[in-house]
């Protein structure tokens, strides 16, 4: 699990992003990768490179050079160019002449998806109320691609607070939302996600198995919950449910993370699964 702030106890948001990195040698594809088709008059390719320039920059690769940006986006030099300085016109990024890295600025283009949309302020009273009765951090989560993207998190009761922050994104196979997610999928959807996966470990207790995996989601659907135990990190686990909307349709996962020290499995099942649950069905009835 991923910490929402810095602390001796538990490991730094650094070194966590830095193990997410290592999982990818280079950024997602845009246009390429894109379910929404459209007329090809329609299509700015200019706009999905420009996207892709701004997502080849992560942890591992903070500051790079026009070269290096080309060789991680497959976009050629001279494209590179244009589009690295008409970011840093913009306010997107910045350079020295030889090295170019993002902006502050670019945090607008996350924040404008956490501010205008519906779900992440809808679900906020009702996963602090979870939090308030567990103790323990809420959050809820969507599934991009092979990540989930946490889009809302309650405020923690605990002085040091574990859990994700909101815009966090994490390898699906490593968090509980995830399992739930996938199990709203068909067999053969699941089957075709599961083989473009990488499954990484990130300790020793993840699952680094594909036939491992989708046994989890099969076992999910019968339970209407999942647990992950010390998958990301060693010490912490997470609970999660499907959050369903009105009409039955999965839209997002509601999870609790907590230390597994203080949360003995049958508990989880007993305290926490209960009440998890009365909340995603609380939810329902308004989404």
């Amino acid at each position: 699990m991923r910490l929402a702030d810095t602390s001796g106890v538990y490991p730094s948001l650094a070194r966590i992003t830095h193990r997410l990195a290592m999982t990818t040698s280079t950024p997602p594809a845009i246009a390429e990768s894109a379910k929404f088709p459209i007329d090809p008059r329609d299509l700015i390719v200019g706009l999905g490179r420009g996207l892709k320039v701004i997502e080849s920059f992560d942890d591992d690769h903070s500051r790079m050079t026009l070269a290096e940006v080309s060789a991680r986006t497959g976009i050629p030099r001279t494209a590179t160019r244009r589009h690295l300085l008409s970011l840093c016109h913009f306010g997107y990024a910045q350079t020295d002449g030889k090295l170019f890295w993002l902006a502050p600025r670019v945090l607008r283009l996350g924040q404008s998806y956490l501010g205008s949309a519906r779900l992440p302020r809808l679900v906020q009273p009702f996963i602090q109320r979870l939090s308030m009765v567990t103790g323990e951090t809420v959050n809820v989560s969507i599934l991009d691609g092979h990540e989930v993207v946490y889009i809302a998190r309650s405020n923690s009761p605990r002085v040091v607070s574990i859990g994700f922050y909101a815009g966090a994104r994490v390898p699906a196979h490593t968090v509980s939302p995830s399992v739930m997610l996938l199990s709203a999928f068909s067999e053969q959807a699941l089957e075709e996600w599961v083989s473009e996966h990488n499954f990484a470990s990130f300790t020793p207790h993840a699952p680094m198995e594909a036939s491992q995996f989708i046994a989890n989601v099969q076992a999910a659907r019968s339970l209407g919950y999942w647990i992950t135990e010390q998958f990301l990190d060693v010490g912490l686990g997470g609970v999660a449910v499907t959050l369903k909307d009105r009409h039955g349709k999965s839209v997002a996962a509601v999870s609790i993370t907590f230390q597994v020290a203080s949360w003995p499995h049958q508990a989880i099942i007993e305290k926490l699964v209960p009440a998890i649950r009365e909340t995603a069905q609380t939810l329902r009835s308004v989404l």
